[in-house]
Parts: structure tokens; C-alpha cells; sequence
């Protein structure tokens, strides 16, 4: 009797069903190990980024909140510092460095609200890590709708993050921070405010990265400013010992924004 089909072709030749069981198993175990390794890390990541955020110190932040000068609203989503007397023309979306709370800005941003009218909003990143938050721009400047120009900005890692999203603001003020990527063909206005003393973003890596930037880009440095001094949140590991005092850098931090806000387009 043939071993072929009925119409003379070979009957197709299936593994036995132990080998299949087997393979099956094999393919589960891989896919599930892989599964777990991924929200191991996923976890790790979660963890790693609320352990060891650099918090707002106390003081510096309860004066801020006593300001008569400044209104200052804590949300969800962000820190929201405006005159009490009503946001003004220019507002500036703030991005914090890596793992440092939100309102550990406010102190040092408080004379730009007061004295140069400027509304910032400070942002929450996602997992605390600026380059983890793919919200666009907007999902900040419509917190403050009646601001008519934006100026996009950040410290340390969220500088970066800010770079990114020149495009789509009026301006771009870098604190203590650079690009990765290449704006110099842009004819966004830039502001870029950097601190003698920082252990960080040292000078000499600013200076590496001032081609990145367009030509007409203003570069100033803060004499015995650290890298910390561009929050209140103490010490940082990494950084350099800085000179200068909150107030001292405060007032510094107004008047270098002052004539970068005035020479906007309107």
C-alpha cells in the first residue's frame, strides 16, 4: 500500500506532538523571562528615578511663597511663579536638571518674576528626568494662556531637553547647560548664563558646544557661581565649591535676563 495521499502527493510530515509541547514551552519560558527582565527594569528605572531627588530647602522657599511680589501656584504639572499684579507679556517654560524638584527653582527665578515681569513656569518632568517627558511645549504655555511670548529654557539636563524644543518657542535661555544637537542654522534668539565655579557644566563644555549655537547667541558666565547655585536644593554631588550668595545670584539671574527679555521681537 502506498504511503502517499490518495492523489500521489506525500502526505506533509508534522513533528510529533511531545516536540511541539516542548517547543511551546521553550518559546513561553523565553518570552516570559523577557517580559520579566523588562519590567524589572522598567521597576528599577521607577525606584532609581524618586530615590535621591534633591529637594527644595525649606527657607528659600517659604520666602518665595511670602512674597508680596510674587504669586506662586504649585499644580501637578508645574510650578507656576507670576507678578502678583498679572503675567506680563513674556513668560519663560523652566526645565529642571536631573532629579531636582521642581520648586527648588522658585528661589532663584523669584527677582525674573518680580523685577523683569516674567512669568515661569517650572516643569515636573516625568520620572523627575527631562528627557523621559515628551510632552510638547504647549502642554506648559497653555497653563498661562495670556502670556504672548514663550521663552523655553532649563538647567543642567533639562537645557538639553530645551534645546529640543527651541523650535517651537520665541526664545531659548540654556542655565548652566548646552545643546547636543546642532541650532546654530536657527534664528531663535538664545541666552546662554553659565557659572565660573561649576563642577558639572564646566566652562570648558559650554565652550566645546558654542558652535551648536547661533552666532548672534549671548554668552555670559556668573563669577562664583557653582552648578547648584542655579537652584536652592544644596549641594550636588560633582560640583565644585561656588562664592556667591542665593540673593547674590537671584539679583544676578534678573538683571542677564532683563535686556534678553526687552530685545525680544514683539
Amino acid at each position: 500500500m502506498s504511503s502517499g495521499s490518495h492523489d500521489g502527493s506525500p502526505e506533509a510530515v508534522t513533528p510529533p506532538a511531545p516536540r511541539r509541547r516542548r517547543w511551546r514551552r521553550v518559546l513561553a519560558w523565553v518570552l516570559g523571562s523577557l517580559g520579566a527582565l523588562l519590567l524589572l527594569a522598567v521597576g528599577g528605572l521607577v525606584v532609581w528615578s524618586q530615590v535621591g531627588v534633591m529637594q527644595a530647602e525649606a527657607g528659600p522657599l517659604a520666602e518665595v511663597r511670602s512674597n508680596p511680589e510674587v504669586s506662586f501656584t504649585d499644580t501637578s504639572t508645574a510650578v507656576i511663579l507670576e507678578p502678583t499684579d498679572g503675567p506680563g507679556e513674556v513668560g519663560l517654560v523652566y526645565i529642571p536638571g536631573a532629579k531636582v524638584e521642581a520648586a527648588a527653582y522658585a528661589a532663584t527665578m523669584a527677582d525674573v518674576v518680580a523685577e523683569d515681569g516674567v512669568t515661569v513656569v517650572i516643569t515636573k518632568p516625568w520620572l523627575n528626568l527631562a528627557f523621559f517627558d515628551l510632552r510638547p511645549l504647549s502642554a506648559f504655555t497653555g497653563l498661562v494662556p495670556d502670556v504672548e511670548q514663550w521663552i523655553v529654557g532649563g538647567h543642567s539636563l533639562g537645557g538639553l531637553r530645551a534645546c529640543q524644543l527651541a523650535g517651537d518657542a520665541d526664545a531659548l535661555a540654556l542655565f548652566a547647560s548646552y545643546c547636543a544637537g546642532d541650532i546654530s542654522g536657527s534664528d531663535v534668539p538664545v541666552t546662554s548664563i553659565a557659572g565660573s565655579e561649576d563642577g558639572l557644566s564646566t566652562p570648558e563644555k559650554i565652550a566645546e558646544a558654542r558652535p551648536l549655537l547661533p552666532e548672534e547667541a549671548v554668552m555670559t558666565e556668573i563669577e562664583g557661581a557653582n552648578h547648584a547655585a542655579f537652584g536652592a536644593y544644596g549641594p550636588q554631588a560633582g560640583d565644585n565649591e561656588g562664592s556667591i550668595t542665593l540673593p547674590e545670584m537671584r539679583a544676578k539671574l534678573a538683571d542677564l535676563l532683563a535686556p534678553f527679555v526687552a530685545a525680544l521681537p514683539r
